[in-house]
């Protein structure tokens, strides 16, 4: 099945900005056909879900970054994308892609880490 490697992870002041991306291996048609999302795990917190994103680009955004953050998804390039703006230290986190299909696979997953 799909295969997924997050990057674009980084240290950020408060207030700026980053974008995250995602590449997916293996079936284009398995990728443009599933939901995907965001996740992310605080330190010492458990991980939880930031935003998911249907097969058409229905979005649907925690309230702790809506309005700040913005997932996307181009099928024709395997990409899934996290624009975050507005960073808060709150925001630190290791940032993981997901296909829910895969409900047992995680990949390493990329680090956020915004200074105050």
């Amino acid at each position: 099945q799909v295969q997924l490697v997050e990057f674009g992870g980084g240290l950020v002041q408060a207030g700026g900005s980053l974008r995250l991306s995602c590449t997916a291996s293996g079936s284009r048609i398995l990728f443009a056909m599933s939901a995907m999302a965001w996740y992310r795990q605080p330190p010492g917190k458990r991980r939880e879900l930031v935003a998911d994103i249907t097969s058409d680009g229905t979005t649907n955004y925690a309230d702790s970054v809506k309005d700040r953050f913005t997932i996307s998804r181009d099928n024709a390039k395997n990409m899934m994308y996290l624009q975050m703006n507005s960073l808060k230290p709150e925001d630190t986190a290791v940032y993981y892609c997901k296909i829910p299909i895969r409900s047992d696979y995680w990949g390493r997953g990329t680090q956020v880490t915004v200074s105050s």
